[in-house]
């Protein structure tokens, strides 16, 4: 039988979210990968990739998998009620529930997380715990079938690790192979803790704008699920 993936699509999203566990899961044998967006119209990422959804949250199938990618579009979708309910329908039969980087406020949003160990990016971190969930700083958390991956690159570690999950560890060694996967890059700011002061400074500053937008947006989020669950 097919196990379907659906990797959810909005404006904004940091496209590597998306293509890098795409890369590693679409290479599995029986895997039917699906960009699920609200209509069919050519979604632009926060850098101007443009992604083709593949089917419609009226069309899309059954999930046995569903993936929320990240990125500064997330602070919308944690707000937007038909996004929300397509999340909540579509993860109360997948088999695995899932987030790569940011993507995991819209899990919480959702009232997805509630009692779950789930990680995200380093800078949205202190946002989990608003959703009622175990906020932990590694590449890819698993707790029951929640499986999170931290920030941006992570989601090819979170792909490999789904992989060796459904295809066993020697198939998931040979797309990472195949992928060339052996990270070693030129410098070492690759974490808060390793970049250099003013390296992490600057990147404070310049995503200031957008982390404040983003708590407020979390606030909002978490007052509208606790109303739901009132």
């Amino acid at each position: 039988m097919e196990f379907h993936v659906g990797f959810l699509g909005f404006p904004n999203l940091t496209q590597l979210d998306l293509t890098g566990p795409f890369e590693t899961l679409a290479r599995l044998p029986r895997i039917n990968v699906h960009i699920v967006a609200r209509t069919l119209e050519p979604i632009r990422s926060d850098t101007g990739f443009i992604i083709q959804p593949t089917t419609s949250y009226a069309d899309c199938p059954s999930l046995d998998l569903i993936c929320v990618p990240g990125g500064p579009g997330v602070n919308e979708v944690m707000l937007d009620g038909e996004t929300l309910a397509f999340v909540r329908q579509q993860a109360a039969t997948a088999r695995y529930v899932t987030s790569v980087c940011s993507g995991a406020l819209v899990l919480g949003a959702a009232g997805l997380l509630r009692g779950y160990k789930a990680t995200t990016h380093w800078a949205s971190l202190q946002f989990l715990s608003r959703f009622g969930a175990i906020p932990v700083r590694e590449r890819v958390s698993v707790d029951r079938n929640r499986i999170t991956g931290g920030g941006v690159t992570a989601g090819i570690d979170f792909g490999l690790y789904v992989a060796a999950e459904l295809g066993g560890q020697p198939l998931a060694e040979r797309i990472q192979l195949y992928l060339e996967y052996a990270p070693s890059p030129p410098f070492a700011s690759g974490t808060p803790a390793s970049a250099p002061t003013e390296v992490l400074s600057a990147y404070m500053e310049a995503s200031a704008a957008m982390l404040e937008r983003r708590a407020t947006a979390v606030e909002q989020a978490a007052a509208a699920l606790a109303s739901d669950v009132n």
